[in-house]
């Protein structure tokens, strides 16, 4: 079923072949063959249009009987082959016609239209990329090869190898700028590898593709977060919210970006208004905690956390903030017991091993507080060397994302 929906996708474009090849003649007289060829390869270019394969391939046969290896009527009889259900044969002559004429775009794009509608992807991929490479306005080879580029980064996002969709997407994006499934798959991949930049700019260019979609919303307002533009990240999760006022997790980021902006009273509606419509969740009971513990409420941030850990009893942040808490209340054996549970949930929680390191120190237990401390500056070290990597590797990102033609 889906070989057959191919195969009349490509025979549809092949027939828009001998309507391409009508403005690729035009350089007919600037080189050296006959004019006679010249007319009859207009002729078979207007009989393929016009359904006649049997007078276009008369016309060719007489072309290639005088010149045997002229690359346009090899690449035609190519296309009429197609039609014919010749496959074999047309990609003989469309390989023919890139062996006299390298650079004859055409026959690059219907011979990887040809291995595409064989499932040879692997050939198809360097004939169409040579194709758009030499004429990027082929949209026969475009749309070709962005559905053949997006599977595989799809493949790549599904084994968890962001780095091989991101030159993947941003090469599909190259050759569609305004797909918004390119854009909103590599908005995607660049939040997953944290390069804020790049998917701030990636989905800025979605909305104005589809504007006011819900999840680009959403996704701009987590790229803002990541660059800790809190008041850019709240506009863009508040019209989120508007969009979508049932969605749990769009009062919960609303409300992340308030409590950043330390407008406490109403981060806290947004939490409940979350944990209203999705009590079941963690999220927004420890956001709350840590405003009660930034506010001091250390009873309320202990009944928040203890909320979390009844529906996820490894939740490193909870168990943490419980260590704060007991640290905070000089109970040290509780808070070292909590923090040593949150390190063992997650080793790279710097707080944790903070926290850990200054209540050894309160219970005089020197060699273990100086190891807990190092390890915590140590994270602290990998975390600000992360960011300096992310903006390496956004500044290399940028020529290209400049270099595109602007829609």
């Amino acid at each position: 079923m889906q070989d057959n929906a191919r195969n009349k996708l490509l025979c549809g474009k092949l027939l828009c072949a001998g309507v391409l090849l009508l403005s690729s003649l035009t350089p007919l007289a600037q080189v050296p063959a006959p004019s006679a060829n010249a007319s009859l390869l207009q002729d078979a270019a207007q009989a393929m249009t016009a359904g006649n394969l049997s007078l276009a391939e008369k016309d060719l046969q007489s072309i290639l009987r005088t010149a045997p290896e002229d690359y346009r009527a090899l690449d035609l009889l190519g296309v009429v082959r197609v039609l014919q259900h010749r496959e074999s044969e047309a990609e003989v002559l469309f390989s023919r016609a890139i062996k006299k004429r390298p650079d004859f775009a055409p026959a690059r794009a219907h011979l990887g239209l040809l291995f595409v509608q064989k499932s040879r992807t692997d050939e198809a991929i360097p004939q169409l990329r040579e194709a758009l490479r030499i004429d990027a306005s082929r949209h026969d080879a475009s749309d070709a090869l962005v559905p053949i580029l997006q599977d595989q980064a799809r493949d790549a996002v599904a084994s968890g190898d962001y780095p091989k969709a991101l030159p993947l997407l941003t090469e599909a994006k190259k050759y569609a700028p305004d797909n918004f499934d390119v854009q909103f798959e590599l908005g995607t991949v660049e939040l997953q590898l944290s390069l804020w930049e790049n998917a701030v700019e990636t989905f800025q260019r979605t909305l104005k593709l589809r504007p006011n979609d819900p999840l680009a919303l959403y996704n701009l307002g987590r790229a803002f977060m990541g660059l800790s533009r809190f008041e850019d990240a709240r506009q863009q999760f508040a019209r989120y919210v508007e969009a979508r006022p049932d969605d749990a997790s769009g009062h919960c980021a609303l409300g992340m970006t308030l409590a950043a902006l330390e407008h406490a009273p109403e981060a806290r509606q947004q939490f409940a208004q979350s944990i209203a419509q999705a009590p079941e969740q963690t999220e927004s009971y420890f956001r709350l905690g840590l405003l009660d513990l930034n506010a001091k409420d250390l009873d309320e941030a202990a009944t928040n956390f203890r909320q979390v850990l009844t529906h996820d009893s490894k939740h490193a942040g909870a168990l943490s903030g419980l260590g704060r808490v007991a640290f905070e209340q000089k109970r040290y054996p509780d808070a070292i017991n909590l923090l040593q549970r949150a390190i063992a949930s997650d080793d790279s929680l710097r707080e944790a091993h903070y926290y850990l390191g200054l209540t050894f120190v309160r219970v005089g237990r020197k060699e273990e507080a100086d190891n807990q401390l190092q390890i915590a500056t140590r994270l602290e070290h990998d975390e600000a060397q992360h960011r300096r990597t992310v903006l390496r590797i956004q500044d290399a990102e940028g020529g290209d994302h400049n270099s595109d033609p602007k829609k």
